[in-house]
């Protein structure tokens, strides 16, 4: 017998980072440069809400790719009341866990999300933009943020 400990073992549940910048999104009809946009400048993160949060950043600005310039994103999001629809404004995270919307609902009023990041179920759609203004695109915002924040 030997004193010697095992060598450690991540629990199946870590991700083995490795040297890959950051794993592919798989969108069937997303061609390489798509698929390269979304990944641009992504590294992976421990904390599971930031590392939740660069992906959903990333596939904001993606769908704001196809809006025209009176609209902007919108959300319908399993939990919230009425129809669960609400205007994003902002996305944030307080790590290790919380994912959080910030937007306005139905009737101009403030609304905050407060979710796990193991919960989220957001559709994004599509919001005609106010007369008053233009539209938003929180998107490039967003990724701002993630290449700010970036591991080296």
């Amino acid at each position: 017998m030997t004193d010697k400990p095992a060598p450690a073992v991540p629990p199946a549940f870590v991700p083995d980072w490795g040297v890959t910048p950051c794993p592919r999104p798989v969108v069937p009809a997303a061609t390489p440069e798509r698929t390269a946009a979304m990944m641009d400048g992504v590294r992976m993160r421990e904390n599971p809400a930031e590392w939740a949060f660069v992906r959903l950043s990333k596939l904001i600005e993606d769908f704001e790719k196809g809006l025209d310039k009176d609209e902007e994103v919108g959300a319908r999001i399993v939990g919230l009341p009425g129809d669960g629809a609400m205007s994003i404004e902002d996305v944030g995270f307080w790590g290790p866990d919380f994912i959080m919307f910030l937007g306005r609902n139905a009737d101009g009023k403030p609304v905050r999300l407060i979710q796990h990041y193991g919960q989220i179920n957001v559709m994004l759609d599509v919001r005609k933009r106010p007369e008053e203004r233009e539209a938003r695109r929180i998107g490039f915002q967003l990724s701002e943020l993630v290449r700010k924040t970036n591991p080296e």
